[in-house]
């Protein structure tokens, strides 16, 4: 029988294993996925841990999730390209960046030929997880409530993205 013990229980702990995700220390329930898939830049872990710094590596490569509103990109409002922090492939126009207040930087339109799309059943959810097209490094999820023309909403994490400014951007 399931009583309010229980069910509190229960709770208790989807709510600790959503902290540790958010912490990054969760475990990485795409890992066996990523390695069967081949990318045009691959690199063992430790080539990995050597270019990214702990908390890239940890989003890229585990599919981690930074906390929300603490990118530096979340406040970037120069012309430029937003680039895959791993291999440093385009993949957003700042022309597509729009504000929508869930505390990650957000685009309406990735650029051609940059992201793979892949079904995420984490959280007794399902989201569309999106990847570099060049390296696989996850870099967020991508929703159907953005803005026109798209309707939609790539919600990135900041540390999976480098930015580039347009010559002669100011700051």
């Amino acid at each position: 029988m399931i009583d309010r013990r229980f069910l509190l229980t229960a709770a208790m702990s989807l709510a600790a294993f959503s902290g540790l995700r958010w912490l990054g220390l969760g475990g990485d329930a795409k890992a066996g996925e990523k390695a069967t898939e081949k990318f045009e830049i691959e690199k063992t872990p430790e080539e990995w841990r050597k270019q990214l710094s702990a908390e890239q590596y940890n989003v890229l490569r585990e599919a981690g999730t930074e906390r929300p509103f603490t990118s530096p990109l979340n406040k970037e409002k120069r012309k430029g390209t937003f680039t895959c922090a791993g291999c440093d492939l385009p993949l957003f126009s700042s022309d597509t960046k729009f504000e929508s207040g869930t505390g990650w930087p957000s685009f309406y339109q990735a650029m051609p030929n940059a992201i793979l799309e892949k079904s995420d059943r984490t959280f007794m959810m399902v989201r569309t997880e999106t990847l570099c097209r060049r390296c696989g490094g996850h870099l967020g999820h991508v929703f159907d409530d953005g803005p026109k023309p798209t309707g939609l909403r790539y919600c990135m994490n900041g540390l999976a993205l480098s930015f580039k400014p347009q010559d002669g951007s100011a700051s």
